[in-house]
């Protein structure tokens, strides 16, 4: 299938989705929910114009529906009342839930259709691990396509660290090729462990998010988490509990604290300033600018998410996956359903489209022919630890490919997500010691 959209640079004006004075005939409108603001609105409206412009009688009714999780809640309420959207924004779970009431469609059956379907090159310019996505339900179906990406990665602040003498200890830049520049927990622990000595105010490292703390360093040690298909919840092992251990010693220590004890993200804590400051953050690459002090007081470094040594010396090195893509329900009308196929395919996954929502939005493109787009390669050029934060984060994104994963994706797992962050939370404030915290989860997700 032929790429045909062209992106169009500039504002322009809001989409006219019916004439004035005709009504709307909705079996030719497709429904897309998204959460996109203003400033995204500015790089969608112009490819809807292109496809409407392209596909007389067909509209786009692209509509902001408030958070992710507004966007699942409204969808689950429509797919019960028998009036499904078209196009949504979603994460595994959501369409996981979607699928009880049998309401996405296989995508393959698309993607082989001989009228609207991608060929092989189209389908090998996805970045793997971001389209293996869509396939994690358990079943040999392909929900989702990707959309846009993030991933979580070490934010520092790299005057200090330089300053400091404490870079080459974090970043391993003496272990040999293969590992230096990427943290381990043990160095981010030696770095904690000197910065509190040096600043006792401090509170070395900031976490943003406790469930992808848990969930990818079980990943990185191959510990069970969960399962898409059996038994779901199996986090509760030897493991996982010396890791959130680990944790608990390190906040004991004052060497960390969380977005939930903060009550806050912890990049407030990264770029504030004061004894009390924290001089790491772990967070979204989403987020890049958020982690960038306004002043412009000091360089921020940033290092990929930090790794387990194995037995052998060899890192175990993961990339949690993350940030929305995109599920189509399915309609009475195959026209329509190809027809949206249509637009999702040709229209906002294109190297155009998705290099220009990349540098608005901060997330990942999700295409590899993105990174060889000459705009956005002007766009890396300007990658810094200032003003060009966005970019660095998504270089160093970029570098993490090979290494994304996803957790399975089943109705429950976002239980499973929640439970598990609140585990590390009622260990580390000393709710509940360890067992009974694991204990509590577990029965916290199977209701």
């Amino acid at each position: 299938m032929k790429k045909l959209f062209i992106f169009a640079l500039g504002t322009v004006a809001a989409v006219s989705l019916a004439s004035c004075g005709q009504t709307k005939d909705t079996s030719h409108t497709i429904q897309f929910w998204n959460t996109m603001g203003a400033s995204l609105r500015e790089v969608l409206d112009p490819a809807i114009e292109q496809f409407e412009a392209d596909h007389p009688g067909w509209t786009v009714e692209a509509t902001q529906i408030g958070s992710y999780d507004d966007v699942r809640n409204q969808t689950i309420s429509y797919i019960a009342a028998g009036s499904n959207p078209d196009l949504v924004y979603c994460y595994p779970d959501h369409v996981a839930t979607y699928n009880k009431a049998g309401a996405v469609v296989d995508l393959n059956t698309l993607i082989n259709d001989p009228e609207v379907g991608l060929t092989q090159a189209e389908i090998d310019d996805f970045i793997d691990g971001y389209y293996a996505e869509g396939s994690v339900y358990g079943d040999g179906a392909l929900y989702t396509l990707p959309f846009s990406k993030s991933t979580e990665v070490l934010y520092y602040d790299k005057t200090f660290f330089d300053e400091e003498g404490l870079t080459e200890i974090l970043l391993n830049n003496n272990a040999g090729e293969g590992k230096a520049g990427i943290p381990t927990w043990d160095s981010v622990a030696e770095v904690c462990r000197i910065i509190k000595q040096r600043y006792p105010q401090s509170i070395p490292l900031g976490i943003d998010s406790e469930d992808n703390l848990f969930i990818s360093t079980a990943e990185e040690k191959n510990a069970p988490y969960t399962s898409a298909t059996g038994d779901h919840f199996l986090f509760v092992n030897d493991q996982n509990k010396k890791t959130v251990e680990m944790f608990k010693e390190w906040y004991d220590n004052g060497w960390l604290t969380t977005q939930t004890i903060l009550t806050t993200y912890t990049s407030s804590l990264f770029v504030r300033e004061g004894a009390d400051r924290s001089y790491m953050s772990i967070g979204s690459t989403g987020g890049a600018t958020h982690q960038k002090p306004s002043n412009g007081r000091f360089e921020v470094g940033i290092a990929p998410y930090p790794q387990y040594i194995n037995a052998d010396g060899s890192y175990s090195q993961k990339a949690i996956s993350q940030g929305p893509s995109l599920c189509m329900l399915k309609q009475a009308s195959e026209e329509k359903m190809k027809m949206t196929f249509t637009f999702m395919t040709d229209y906002l996954l294109t190297t155009e489209f998705q290099a220009q929502f990349s540098m608005a939005s901060g997330y990942n493109p999700v295409l590899e022919s993105v990174y060889e787009n000459e705009v956005y390669q002007a766009f890396l050029a300007g990658a810094d630890g200032y003003d060009g934060i966005a970019a660095l984060a998504a270089k160093v994104s970029s570098d993490m490919e090979d290494y994304y994963f996803v957790s399975p994706a089943f109705d429950g797992s976002s239980a499973a997500r929640d439970a598990v962050g609140q585990l590390i939370v009622n260990v580390l404030n000393g709710t509940y010691d360890i067992d009974a915290a694991f204990n509590f989860a577990l029965r916290t997700c199977q209701g």
